[in-house]
């Protein structure tokens, strides 16, 4: 393992060195190797783009991604109206009682005369 770090670690010095002197002795050459790389690097990508952007299933990937988005606005939109239409059905809080009422035990079964009221 030690070695591995090692070996990568002179992989790099050695290319540092391999810069740095290029740098020096033709900067020019190495601005221009640089630009060629990353136009070859452009024309790869651009070409894995067309070629991938004809596929059907990236177009239903597209188009669930467009649905997906409506409905969220749609739920978005009824959470709203919801939120405001159970506002307003709301009926004011009324303050509760202080008085803590007990239940009496008494003659529960007999029934009364209602005659006499």
């Amino acid at each position: 393992m030690v070695a591995k770090k090692w070996l990568i670690g002179l992989v790099f010095l050695l290319a540092l060195i391999g810069l740095g002197s290029n740098v020096i002795q033709q900067p020019g050459a190495l601005f221009k190797q640089l630009l060629i790389w990353a136009v070859i690097i452009c024309c790869i990508y651009l070409i894995y783009r067309l070629w991938s952007g004809k596929r059907p299933s990236h177009q239903n990937k597209r188009a669930f991604l467009k649905a997906a988005r409506r409905s969220k606005k749609r739920i978005k939109n009824r959470q709203a109206t919801a939120s405001t239409q159970i506002n307003a059905l709301k009926k004011p809080i009324r303050k509760k009682s202080q008085a803590k009422l007990t239940v009496i035990e008494g003659k529960k079964g007999k029934k009364k005369n209602r005659a006499i009221y």
